[in-house]
């Protein structure tokens, strides 16, 4: 997704606005529009360059097919975890959640023994040690921040996890369904996510693409290899633009999914983090709904989701599919060592990528 100037009002008169409504001075409060946003943005960080008038900054996905190799990869350094194929874009972390190589050789048992099977869809991943569903995200205490008092915080923080739930978790989600309960806690009045939204989940494209903020999969292609998806993360909050409570969520999800047709045991897995920075606004300030909250900031990183994929749905490649292997860096899609925007700094401009295991 690209930026988009409107030529209109100049800079200088939206600072001088923006300040005086700051102090108390102006008419009542309205939504802010795409540019008055970015311009209060650039006056809270001067020191940042400014950027394009958008409300989010989603970041495109780098996409490209992540090959696991199949024989004696120990040869030539890479670890045989699973057969599926997959793209990359993501980092996560080991089973202590330090990051790294986490999850060690295959041993002594050889690669075949560590792969996924139907009845243990997470073998031979970290993520065998990780939490079910919302079990594996920490939440941080909530604290009276800005315009709300402790309890009202930690109301935010529910609901920001149900977010989560409703756009990652949700099994119908899942099936490809629409996140119905997730966008219900979206400010509707923030019409640029809005216009987004409708258009990533009505046509489907490389501009507006829904697995941007939702997984889902192709209930025609594949199914979940039964009913757990294992997370690792956590959700963290600080006082945000005009007293807000900015709530942030870094969450790995781990997908294991079989063929839809049933034609196959063989069990391939999806890895997706996600980054997603929520403003829970206060409503003297900015137009909203109660129980909602503005879409500041959207990312993700998806191994084994689909490579050139804008279908609007993850496409998990299994050992049969795979036609070339990946040019871009190597990667640990279980890796939560670093940041987002480091990892993904890391891995350039690769299409298609390498991830040592599943």
């Amino acid at each position: 997704m690209g930026s988009k100037d409107e030529a209109s009002i100049p800079d200088e008169e939206w600072e001088r606005f923006l300040r005086d409504a700051e102090a108390g001075a102006g008419s009542a409060p309205e939504e802010p529009s795409a540019r008055a946003r970015m311009v209060g943005r650039r006056l809270r960080e001067e020191t940042r360059p400014p950027e394009g008038w958008r409300t989010y900054q989603p970041v495109r996905r780098r996409r490209g097919k992540v090959w696991y190799l199949v024989g004696f990869v120990l040869a030539v350094g890479l670890l045989v975890v699973a057969l599926d194929p997959g793209r990359f874009i993501g980092w996560a972390g080991d089973g202590n959640g330090n990051g790294g190589g986490g999850g060690g050789l295959p041993g002594a048992q050889g690669p075949v023994a560590q792969l996924p099977t139907t009845e243990e869809p997470f073998k031979g991943s970290p993520a065998v040690e990780w939490g079910d569903g919302t079990a594996g995200i920490s939440v941080a205490a909530p604290e009276a921040t800005g315009w709300m008092s402790e309890k009202q915080v930690a109301e935010a923080l529910d609901q920001s996890r149900d977010f989560l739930v409703g756009s990652s978790l949700d099994p119908e989600v899942l099936r490809g369904e629409r996140p119905e309960k997730a966008l219900a806690l979206m400010n509707p009045h923030q019409e640029d996510v809005q216009d987004f939204v409708g258009a990533a989940l009505g046509e489907p494209s490389e501009e507006n693409d829904p697995l941007l903020l939702f997984s889902r999969f192709a209930q025609s292609e594949v199914r979940l290899a039964g009913d757990v998806v294992k997370t690792r993360g956590d959700i963290t909050f600080k006082e945000g633009k005009r007293g807000a409570v900015e709530v942030t969520s870094d969450v790995t999800y781990v997908y294991p999914v079989v063929r839809a047709d049933g034609g196959s045991d063989e069990v391939a897995r999806t890895v997706a983090r996600r980054e997603t920075v929520m403003s829970w606004d206060d409503p003297s300030k900015v137009i909203t709904e109660k129980g909602t909250f503005t879409l500041l900031s959207y990312k993700v990183d998806a191994t084994n989701g689909g490579c050139d994929n804008f279908t609007g749905y993850f496409l998990p490649e299994f050992s049969a599919d795979r036609t070339d292997e990946g040019s871009g860096p190597e990667v640990d899609p279980y890796d939560r060592s670093t940041s987002m925007d480091t990892s993904m700094d890391a891995a350039g401009d690769a299409e298609c990528g390498i991830a040592s295991r599943s």
